[in-house]
């Protein structure tokens, strides 16, 4: 809810894409929207320029849910009918894991994800068509996944190259290979305006925080515990919800496998799909989780939770034919997280009392705490002065907290820009209450001057020459930033040609039990 109050804030000054979260860290300020994917903050900013801060957690979820569920019912009705779709929909729409972000861990990205991973699905069933649709469809599924959530997007990526393999083999042909790698490199090229900052700009932050001890895989496996009581309270309830969900996705697969006569390489994709996701959440594959590329940055191996419901709802639509038999499935799998829940780890969450706290402390410029991975490299958050004045002028050699304020006229302190005019007899350091980041830069007098970094802290130091200094500090769009917006913008165009160059080849189609194209009719 912080970065949605601060998009927003800075949406009202006139800033489009939000870069730099100025209010993190008690207002020194951190990189967090380089790096944390657009698609949540954008949605959580909007829903809060037209209501009240504390309807918007609970409208956002409303709406992830029902993306999910219409996505999940538009997929499913390719291969069932249209009151089997409906209950595969309901099911992964309110999901246990689904209800575990709800009320537990608010990864409202995460939760937003869902709505995409039906569609992989479809699309990547689709791959062993003739023609380019269904890859533009796959890519753009790819690119929107990154801009939702990194994490989710590397499961993602690792689930749809088994799906290629999957499919090449039965299919026996390298199509759904080289389509799904070109859909890979189209899809990253497309949201590359996101991905190609993350990535240069990564190593100008602590980003190894994310993988901290305690939110490592390693930590996190099924079943695991280590030595903090409150880290293997919650990941015993978690275990418990995916031992629910492991054994009913089980009893699905073993049930519905007459459905492989009728759905054919549906049936095996799904059920593939589900034992991995099973299986890399126990520690005997932490050899693949150390090795593989990106996989550790997933952190939490339960997170494949995510993807096991994608398989769990279709299976279980294909296995249960019977309403009351479903209702009572789907209610049996809420009851253990309600039981879990009240037994071993009871849900927490801020009331509206004190998200207009959380308000307040953003329009005041007071801040918030701001999160360690996004913290510029060399800085320490837990060593700053929440209560330091704006600037501080110090004399050469003498340490930032021994300083008076400066006597200086504050002309801009904005998100992105800072303008400030001091006056002094001697030469010294103003010292601001800012973070020093790579992309900040300096000019006093209209002259570029590089600026210094304070030990420990980390915060910018400038040198002043004595008498009157116009020092102006902007957070400049790094050659990155602009390299990634053209490949951006470059990728629209070949995906917009190849849409456009297919429009005559494109058929009207279903989806046959193999995944295969039936022909209809031509447009």
């Amino acid at each position: 809810m912080f970065s949605w109050m601060e998009v927003l804030s800075q949406w009202k000054q006139g800033i489009i894409y939000p870069r730099w979260g100025a209010l993190a860290h008690w207002s020194y300020g951190e990189a967090r929207f380089l790096f944390y994917p657009p698609a949540s903050w954008t949605l959580g900013a909007a829903l809060g320029a037209f209501l009240p801060w504390w309807v918007v957690p609970g409208t956002f979820i409303w709406i992830a849910l029902w993306l999910a569920g219409i996505s999940m019912f538009s997929v499913a009705k390719h291969w069932l009918a249209p009151r089997d779709a409906l209950f595969a929909a309901i099911l992964y729409a309110v999901n246990p894991y689904h209800v575990l972000i709800v009320y537990w861990r608010s990864a409202f990205a995460e939760l937003l994800t869902a709505a995409l991973l039906p569609l992989l699905v479809l699309w990547a069933v689709r791959l062993e068509e003739r023609g380019l649709r269904p890859m533009l469809w796959l890519s753009g599924t790819l690119a929107a996944v990154w801009l939702t959530n990194a994490p989710a997007a590397v499961m993602v990526h690792y689930s749809l190259a088994l799906f290629a393999v999957v499919i090449a083999v039965l299919t026996r042909s390298w199509r759904p290979l080289t389509k799904s790698a070109i859909a890979i490199l189209l899809g990253a090229a497309l949201a590359s305006f996101y991905l190609l900052p993350a990535a240069y700009e990564e190593k100008w932050v602590n980003i190894g925080e994310v993988l901290s001890p305690g939110v490592r895989p390693i930590d996190n496996f099924l079943f695991t515990t280590i030595s903090d009581p409150d880290h293997n309270r919650f990941n015993f309830f978690v275990s418990l919800i995916a031992a629910a969900e492991i054994a009913t996705v089980a009893a699905a697969m073993w049930f519905s496998r007459g459905w492989r006569k009728k759905q054919g390489n549906l049936w095996i994709l799904l059920s593939a799909w589900a034992a991995v996701s099973v299986i890399v959440m126990f520690s005997i594959t932490n050899i693949f989780w150390e090795h593989l590329p990106k996989l550790r940055f997933v952190q939490l191996p339960w997170r494949w939770l995510l993807c096991l419901n994608a398989a769990l709802a279709l299976v279980s639509a294909m296995a249960i034919r019977r309403w009351s038999v479903r209702i009572a499935a789907t209610f049996a799998l809420l009851a253990v997280v309600a039981l879990a829940g009240w037994r071993i780890q009871p849900p927490w969450w801020d009331y509206a009392a004190d998200i207009r706290e959380m308000a307040m402390a953003m329009s005041d410029g007071t801040g918030n705490e701001g999160t360690d991975e996004y913290v510029p490299t060399g800085a320490d958050p837990y060593e700053i002065n929440k209560e330091e004045p704006l600037v501080i002028l110090c004399r050469v050699g003498i340490v930032a907290r021994d300083c008076p304020p400066a006597t200086a006229q504050i002309l801009d302190w904005s998100a992105v820009s800072k303008h400030v005019k001091v006056n002094t007899s001697e030469a010294g350091n103003l010292v601001l209450r800012l973070f020093n980041y790579p992309a900040w830069e300096v000019k006093i007098n209209g002259q570029p001057v590089q600026a210094e970094t304070s030990d420990v802290t980390g915060q910018m130091v400038i040198p002043v020459k004595a008498g009157t200094s116009s020092v102006e500090i902007r957070f400049r769009r790094t050659p990155d930033r602009a390299i990634g917006d053209a490949l951006s913008m470059a990728s629209i165009a070949v995906f917009l040609a190849l849409w456009w160059e297919t429009r005559t080849l494109h058929v009207g189609s279903e989806i046959s039990p193999v995944g295969a194209v039936v022909k209809k009719k031509s447009r």
